[in-house]
């Protein structure tokens, strides 16, 4: 992408989680990003669940196709700022057929999102996994195969193939994919800062040399947490293991290109994509924070999108971003008393629209 957007945090500083907001404080500033498809309508729901929970400063910025259409970019250096400033971030969704490409010069909506996990300094992406007890039987496997699931993958975001040295020459392609210890070092604290009994690290040890540098950094991190079990495991493992006993995982550890591949693996178990929210966040500053479901552009304005996600991606903001672990508890305790009420939108075998589930949650807040 053409534009820059500065270095990115330095590899040494650790995610830590924030300190709980109280009372006293200002209202926390939030910079929302609806962006492109069916993310203006459930960042519109997103801004009622927030007037609903507490008082916060909210802020509507263009970013994805919006902004392209608007102002030739896909991140303004502007709205860059603004989410520089904030306490955290809400995105909907970007992109869509209208932006799609091949032109390597042209912007497309997607260099809005890579910019922002750049110029906020989010290294680390969390997806949390844990379905629905009402939503047990819409997974492809069985209830008794994912009952008692609860897991959270921890991806590095911001190294890797995805940002190594890639090119063509002479009919053949590459693409590099490079890790520094210290970057495996401050992913691997959060992992096991969030831990509660185990953490599950996922790599390529047996052929690449960057999995086993992976690997040996992993181990020595652990050494600093011996109340937590550490287990290393092959992707391809991994991927068999996370549908033949997901409820045995507690924290998926995970470099970039596969924690992409995988965490969509465990999206599956909650029975929809359309359920599943997630943090990108960094050395201090704010948050990112958006559901994991891509921008749908297929039913844009037919008002039959989830708002589920997007839901749990505002309970994962007050409590990563804004450190409101009671008001996340909340919003979290809602959705699934909706769900248990028989809250079914499309994508979960209903007729529920976009509104109809938001009024359910917010009748159960």
């Amino acid at each position: 992408m053409s534009e820059d957007y500065g270095d990115a945090y330095p590899v040494e500083v650790q995610w830590e989680r924030p300190r709980r907001m109280t009372a006293s404080d200002r209202r926390p500033r939030i910079v929302v990003l609806p962006g492109d498809g069916i993310g203006p309508e459930i960042a519109a729901a997103a801004r009622e669940l927030l007037a609903r929970v507490g008082e916060f400063e909210l802020e509507e910025r263009l970013v994805g196709g919006a902004s392209i259409d608007a102002h030739g970019t896909a991140l303004t250096d502007e709205v860059l700022a603004d989410c520089r400033s904030a306490d955290a971030v809400l995105l909907g969704a970007v992109g869509g057929p209208k932006w799609d490409t091949t032109d390597p010069q042209a912007p497309r909506p997607e260099q809005g999102l890579l910019g922002l996990r750049k110029g906020l300094g989010l290294f680390a992406n969390l997806r949390p996994v844990r379905p629905s007890a009402a939503l047990l039987d819409a997974s492809p496997l069985r209830r008794e195969r994912i009952e008692g699931t609860d897991l959270l993958v921890v991806r590095e975001l911001t190294g890797g193939i995805y940002f190594g040295e890639s090119g063509r020459s002479d009919g053949s392609a590459f693409d590099t994919c490079t890790y520094s210890t210290a970057e495996i070092e401050r992913i691997a604290a959060v992992a096991f800062r969030l831990a509660r009994r185990k953490v599950t690290s996922v790599d390529k040890a047996n052929v690449l040399e960057t999995s086993r540098l992976w690997r040996e950094t992993v181990t020595r991190v652990a050494a600093q947490h011996d109340a937590l079990e550490l287990e290393h495991v092959l992707v391809d493992n991994a991927a068999m293991q996370l549908v033949s006993r997901p409820a045995d995982f507690d924290v998926i550890l995970t470099e970039n290109l596969f924690g992409d591949i995988l965490s969509d693996e465990a999206a599956m178990l909650t029975g929809s994509i359309g359920m599943l929210p997630s943090a990108s966040v960094g050395d201090g500053g704010p948050g990112l924070f958006e559901p994991v479901h891509g921008s749908a552009p297929d039913i844009a304005g037919t008002g039959s999108a989830n708002p589920l996600a997007m839901f749990g991606s505002v309970a994962m903001m007050l409590r990563y971003g804004l450190g409101l672990e009671g008001e996340a508890a909340g919003i979290e305790s809602a959705v699934d008393r909706a769900l248990e009420d028989g809250l079914r939108t499309a994508d979960l075998g209903g007729d529920a629209t976009t509104e109809d589930a938001t009024r359910a949650v917010l009748a159960n807040l």
